[in-house]
């Protein structure tokens, strides 16, 4: 039976979405097993520091045909590479396996990934693109070398819009836009549902900076914080050029914060990750600095203010995904 990679590799592209920034300063990762065309597991790395793709892949996969193994109850990177190291006992030799990202070929909070195939010998590694992170690169030729059979290039521009985050924050400052709006386009007032404000407020977490607008602040009094989820709570920066604001609004009183007003935007290169939360006034002042948009659509239809005619920019849609009943759009200027 012949293999479509390209189906294949497009499940571990859509499961890496899922967690796309959430992985920060790591990159979004997924991975596909199949086993004698039978496809056993599709993973991703969820969290910086956790384990990475292909051993979330690699865990599971084993599971399907040993639910009762000691593997079960291990969590760590590191005690499942040992694991395996130890007990695959070629359980992996007539599998492929797809990751969106070259697999990285150091030592780090993890073990390699690399080393870990190289010793297991899958029938194939199929990658979509290779990392450009030096320090983790070097994977692909590792597993030629050990003579597996390797193939990359497989959805290269649908890889390249994965891992457009982690570029940007890899080499500079990376911004983006949040932005949340109705069916009809309306985006004043309470929009979101409790499931889309919690998927916010871990991006809060992730971040080093939250840009708003002043006269955002003005009106709705935020909080701006990660309260939803328990979380870290990033510094404000408030776009406005009138400095003066009731400093009893809530965000001015998060503890270990810093708020910082100004209309200097390069002051925002002081910061490695930045989230803007506004509208289309602040996206039209910010649009040239901004690297991706993140749209959440909220399924209904409410009367309120909605576009600016005045805007004219054109994007690209790299993915889309749902939280709950929540649409979002990952979008790239082109």
């Amino acid at each position: 039976m012949k293999i479509d990679d390209n189906f294949y590799m497009k499940l571990a592209i859509d499961e890496a979405w899922k967690y796309q920034l959430l992985t920060y300063p790591n990159p979004a990762v997924g991975c596909v097993i199949l086993k004698n065309g039978r496809l056993l597991s599709i993973e991703a790395h969820k969290e910086a520091g956790q384990a990475h793709a292909e051993v979330n892949a690699l865990k599971a996969a084993y599971l399907v045909d040993y639910p009762n193994s000691p593997l079960k109850t291990k969590s760590k990177s590191s005690d499942i590479h040992d694991f395996f190291l130890e007990n695959h006992n070629g359980y992996f030799n007539d599998c492929e396996i797809f990751v969106t990202l070259e697999p990285c070929n150091h030592i780090g909070k993890t073990p390699s990934c690399a080393n870990l195939l190289k010793v297991l010998k899958p029938k194939r590694v199929i990658i979509s693109v290779k990392d450009p992170n030096i320090n983790a690169s070097g994977g692909l030729e590792s597993l030629i070398n050990a003579n597996i059979d390797v193939s990359i290039g497989i959805l290269e521009k649908e890889g390249l819009n994965l891992i457009l985050p982690f570029v940007s924050w890899q080499n500079r400052t990376c911004i983006f836009f949040k932005m949340a709006q109705t069916l009809n386009g309306t985006i004043n007032g309470k929009i979101s549902s409790n499931r889309g404000l919690a998927y916010v407020h871990i991006l809060r977490d992730k971040i080093d900076l939250l840009a708003i607008g002043g006269n955002t602040v003005r009106i709705d009094k935020p909080t701006l914080d990660s309260r939803y989820i328990q979380g870290n709570n990033p510094d404000i920066f408030i776009y406005s050029k009138n400095k003066i604001f009731d400093k009893n609004i809530p965000l001015f009183n998060i503890p270990n914060r810093k708020v910082i007003i100004s209309d200097d935007l390069f002051k925002l290169l002081d910061y490695k990750f930045i989230m803007i939360e506004g509208t289309y006034n602040l996206l039209d002042k910010l649009k040239e600095r901004i690297d991706f948009i993140i749209l959440l659509i909220s399924p209904k239809i409410k009367n309120g203010s909605n576009a600016l005619n005045e805007i004219d920019m054109d994007f690209e849609i790299m993915h889309e995904n749902y939280i709950g009943e929540e649409k979002i759009v990952f979008l790239k200027r082109k």
